[in-house]
């Protein structure tokens, strides 16, 4: 880490404003890393901030870290805050927060129990003829129209408490973001994180590898965020789409986000019977699986032959192997609606298969089909272990540790990443290929197995996105580097850098190793477990034409009860 970065204490799980002081940190890191693009409300706000007395400072943290920004007093009692309504006194005074805000009908029912909203409202209920007991939804129908904004104050005069509003949280959202670069994550994430339940790799930061490089960046940001909340809110999508901004070509990330925005809207389009909306929309969506839906509605509104040009032209560089996959059925169905010659891929050898039936008790006593077939397998010149996606990805993590957790630009914001933000995004791989091809060359050389014997020792613990440490222990990983050729690593490693997020699932659920095998008789098999009525997922079946294709060991068991 930048020496000059700030830091935290070792330990804070005793100390009450423990969330304070990572708010803190939050506002240190993102002064320390992200100043020229701090606007001046920002400033504004942390100066602010930091001239308040500890008690405020620790109330604004809780209502910040609390979903969304108005509060009753009665529901912010805090044994560190000790005086509250001098706390809210300060924070007022600092225009940090805003006491007695005008509230619209609908932001009060949400602040109202009830019991109290029969009460606020008891001589319209009167009026109305409705009954003392009528329910919410029935209530807020006779209120709908009859009412204009106002003050909590003046709505409820009765009430003994006041409404507070964050008046900052706008702020607080972009300093988050700036922080985590993502809004999924909470402050609580942030304290969840930090409080020993994971250790994280030490990662360098520097300025060009900042995430955001320019404030535009976050700008569009925020404003994706904002279309996607509109859209959940059920806006129209043709008024949100009318919203999307277009965003300069270098950046991926931001390209990303606005392209699964774009998803969701053609998807919703398409439900609502909005064919040509649908159809614009899935158009500016990139390859994939917008594509894909473009093409699949092309062809249910019979636009065969623009489909058929589409979905050709996709098939010489679809975007992994879905899509591939994909577009390898729709265009032969094309074909076959225009009348044209359907060219029949070569048949792909089914993949070994075996039945193999064992006791009810079997199940019981292991808990699930894989175990119980992993049990029944086992022996002490050939163990067996239950792996399913976790072994191989283990080993490309530990192999490829240091390419993981380069610091290149985006890939890492704060020092509490358990892998790079950019680990799925479609320039992942291309950015690091230099670097993986030298890591792959240590299969080549040899000087693999030693280089992952070093990484599980040194980094025991570590978080890494592709190393389950709980299955990956010592006996296993000295068997898999015995038995497993380094070709065959070689093989399976390329294939997941060609989609790292895809090709993460779908391995088989068990491999056997078999150390004293003799020469050239294989050292290990895989085997996908089937349990009665399981069926081949897609990905399942890609991965098993792919082992096929390179001679690695696999087969598939149908496992059945039998009836003893």
């Amino acid at each position: 880490m930048n020496p000059k970065s700030p830091t935290l204490p070792a330990d804070l799980r005793d100390d009450p404003l423990y969330y304070l002081r990572h708010f803190q940190f939050v506002l240190d890191w993102v002064m320390a890393r992200h100043a020229d693009l701090l606007a001046e409300p920002e400033q504004r706000f942390i100066m602010a901030f930091g001239e308040l007395p500890e008690a405020a400072q620790a109330l604004l943290v809780r209502m910040v870290s609390r979903k969304g920004e108005l509060f009753r007093t009665s529901r912010l009692v805090y044994t560190e805050v000790d005086d509250l309504e001098q706390a809210l006194s300060r924070l007022a005074a600092a225009q940090l927060v805003e006491l007695d805000p005008v509230l619209s009908l609908d932001d009060l029912l949400a602040q109202l129990r009830l019991p109290e909203a029969r009460r606020v409202f008891a001589e319209t209920v009167s009026a109305c003829g409705l009954p003392t007991s009528v329910s919410k939804s029935r209530l807020c129908e006779a209120l709908d129209g009859q009412f204009t904004p106002r003050r909590w104050s003046a709505w409820w005069p009765e009430s003994d408490e006041t409404l507070v509003r964050v008046s900052v949280m706008s702020v607080c959202d972009r300093l988050r973001l700036m922080f985590f670069g993502n809004l999924r994550q909470s402050w609580s994430d942030f304290v969840m994180a930090e409080l020993g339940h994971m250790r994280y790799e030490r990662v360098s930061f520097d300025p060009a590898s900042r995430g955001f490089q320019q404030r535009q960046e976050v700008d569009a940001y925020l404003c994706l965020h904002r279309l996607r909340e509109r859209f959940d809110d059920g806006e129209a999508v043709a008024d949100i789409w009318s919203a999307v901004p277009r965003l300069p070509d270098d950046n991926p990330w931001l390209a990303a986000r606005r392209s699964r925005l774009l998803l969701r809207l053609g998807q919703q389009a398409q439900r609502e019977g909005q064919v040509a909306l649908a159809l614009e929309i899935f158009s500016f969506a990139g390859p994939g699986e917008a594509r894909v839906r473009r093409l699949r509605l092309l062809e249910r509104e019979g636009e065969h032959h623009q489909a058929l040009t589409l979905a050709t032209e996709a098939l010489e560089a679809p975007l992994d192997d879905a899509e591939r996959q994909a577009l390898a059925r729709l265009v032969p169905r094309l074909q076959r609606r225009l009348g044209l010659p359907v060219l029949k891929p070569a048949a792909q050898a089914p993949p070994q298969s075996w039945s193999l039936s064992l006791p009810p008790l079997s199940l019981a006593a292991s808990g699930s089909v894989e175990l119980a077939l992993r049990d029944h397998l086992a022996r002490d010149e050939a163990p067996a272990f239950y792996v399913e996606n976790h072994l191989f990805a283990g080993l490309f993590g530990l192999l490829c540790w240091d390419v993981i957790f380069a610091p290149l630009p985006g890939a890492f914001f704060h020092p509490f990443h358990r892998g790079p933000a950019d680990l799925y995004r479609p320039d992942f791989v291309s950015r690091r290929r230099d670097r993986f091809d030298a890591c792959l060359e240590a299969l080549a050389s040899g000087d693999y197995r030693e280089r992952i014997r070093a990484r599980w020792r040194d980094k025991q613990g570590l978080a890494n996105p592709f190393v389950y440490w709980e299955v990956l222990d010592e006996a296993l990983l000295e068997l898999a580097l015995h038995c497993i050729a380094p070709e065959h690593l070689a093989v399976l490693f390329e294939r997941l850098l060609e989609d790292l997020k895809a090709n993460r699932s779908g391995w088989p659920d068990l491999i056997q190793f078999f150390p004293d095998a003799g020469k050239g008789q294989p050292r290990y098999r895989l085997i996908e477990v089937k349990a009665p009525g399981d069926r081949l997922q897609d990905n399942q079946r890609r991965w098993l034409e792919h082992f096929q294709c390179h001679g690695i060991p696999v087969s598939v068991c149908h496992v059945r009860w039998s009836d003893g």
